[in-house]
């Protein structure tokens, strides 16, 4: 597995390198001192994991994340564990108060095998064939505010159009991106996600409920409760997909 260490202490990254060492499956193939760095070589390596400094000079840790189109698997190292709350609260894989002790990192790279064995296991007999698709399977940063989250394409039920953002619908959170809804619906694949009307882009795997509408058109509930309509035009598209 492919992974970058980014962060602002030189230092800090030689040591984990060198901890590292104990772990052959962990490839470290590069280092970055900033998030600007960490963005330009995530993007141009693509790497499977990073190990990310939270607390850096200019962009945090956070900010980085927000900013990636596509987000690999996270392990945060930092010193301050302030942070740890918040750490969890976006879904990292794990999280590591420097200095690094060799057990806790042992621990957290037993978290990326269970980890990469479930996706392997979800994952497998599919396959995605646009690779600029974003696949339900993907995992997104999604960052409103102070609050931060990992989420699974596939658990986001809805994306409702709120001027130049989007509002991101999966469990109980209705966080703002700073995304429109027709540059989301490029990444996103039209297998999955539906463009119901002009406000609105649904999961079409988590409807509960399809039922006739005025004009000809069609009302769908969604899991979380919402109701959302299916303009005229979309209707034929969407009976078209789901064989109705």
């Amino acid at each position: 597995m492919k992974a970058i260490i980014i962060d602002d202490e030189r230092l800090a990254r030689a040591e984990l390198k060198k901890l590292l060492q104990d772990f052959p499956e962990v490839e470290v193939i590069e280092e970055a001192a900033n998030a600007e760095e960490g963005i330009s070589k995530i993007d141009s390596l693509n790497p499977e994991l990073i190990f990310l400094d939270i607390q850096m000079p200019g962009k945090t840790g956070f900010d980085m994340l927000s900013e990636l189109e596509r987000a690999p698997y996270v392990i945060f190292t930092t010193a301050y564990d302030e942070y740890a709350l918040k750490a969890f609260e976006v879904n990292a894989l794990d999280y590591l108060l420097k200095p690094v002790e060799p057990k806790r990192l042992a621990d957290a790279i037993q978290k990326l095998h269970l980890v990469e064995q479930k996706e392997a296991r979800t994952n497998s007999g599919t396959e995605n064939v646009n690779n600029s698709l974003l696949s339900e399977n993907d995992q997104v940063f999604v960052k409103d505010g102070e609050r931060c989250w990992f989420v699974k394409l596939s658990d986001i039920r809805l994306f409702e159009s709120v001027g130049n953002y989007a509002k991101v619908f999966f469990g109980t959170n209705k966080p703002l991106i700073l995304k429109s809804l027709n540059a989301l619906e490029e990444r996103l694949d039209e297998k999955i996600f539906f463009r119901a009307n002009r406000k609105h882009i649904v999961n079409l795997r988590l409807i509960e409920k399809i039922e006739p509408y005025f004009n000809g058109g069609l009302l769908l509930e969604l899991k979380g409760g919402e109701k959302i309509e299916v303009s005229r035009r979309q209707t034929v598209k969407f009976k078209e997909m789901m064989s109705l």
